[in-house]
């Protein structure tokens, strides 16, 4: 009879430890979730906010893919979030496709930038 005390109380333990460490391993992966999006811009894009702030956590364009993107009617300041991964960067330029190109922000920062006499941004690896 002890031995099925034992047996009971051993079976019981890993079945609570495993509960732990399932409740545990999801509760890292919802935090690891939120902090990828920051400020409403998910993990791995550069997203523009109007004004010198975060807009309420939401951003008016977002950029994902390597390359020039070409923009209009851009006027005024405008934050500049670097939410790409692995030390991807940004810049911006003055002319259309990339050219004219100043500075580099890095991966998990943000500017804020007249945008007036900004044409495109090109994002790299």
């Amino acid at each position: 009879m002890r031995k099925v005390k034992t047996m009971r109380t051993v079976a019981a333990l890993a079945l609570a430890v495993g509960t732990m460490t399932g409740v545990t391993a999801t509760q890292a992966q919802a935090a690891e979730s939120a902090a990828a999006a920051s400020h409403g811009c998910p993990s791995g894009y550069v997203c523009l906010y109007p004004g010198a702030g975060w807009n309420g956590d939401r951003p008016s364009h977002r950029y994902y893919t390597y390359g020039a993107h070409n923009m209009s009617n851009m006027y005024g300041t405008y934050r500049i979030f670097n939410n790409q991964t692995g030390g991807a960067t940004v810049r911006t330029c003055t002319g259309y496709n990339g050219t004219g190109c100043q500075g580099y922000l890095p991966a998990g920062w943000f500017i804020d930038k007249d945008m007036t006499p900004i044409n495109s941004i090109t994002l790299q690896p």
